[in-house]
């Protein structure tokens, strides 16, 4: 049984992983391919490893799985956010197809916003 599901997991992070690769490709800014990584590929790397767990089935393995399942969901999101509003602050140019700016408009309100 262990097999089957650390096989499911595996399948399903392979996928996961295939789909923030060709995200990361495809898409025509860098804002975008950030967001197809860092979702994406968190997901994969969380299903690649809960099959490890399950295929081990030991608490020491398991233990060290969550543990970087848990680093993963922290530190991706945090990575990519950062990245993201430094290109931007930069000058990176967002895609001609984009809909709405929200940063704009928080860093307009932030630099109207008088000193006290």
């Amino acid at each position: 049984m262990n097999e089957i599901v650390s096989a499911v997991c595996m399948i399903l992070g392979t996928f996961f992983s295939l789909i923030a690769a060709i995200g990361v490709v495809r898409f025509p800014d860098l804002y975008l391919r950030m967001a197809a990584g860092t979702k994406a590929g968190t997901l994969g790397a969380g299903l690649n490893l809960l099959a490890v767990a399950a295929y081990y089935n030991n608490i020491e393995v398991t233990t060290k799985v969550m543990a970087a399942i848990l680093f993963f969901i922290i530190t991706a999101p945090v990575g990519a956010h950062m990245i993201g509003r430094a290109a931007y602050l930069t000058g990176v140019k967002l895609w001609s197809g984009s809909v709405r700016d929200d940063l704009k408009r928080d860093l307009k309100i932030l630099r109207e916003k008088p000193k006290s």
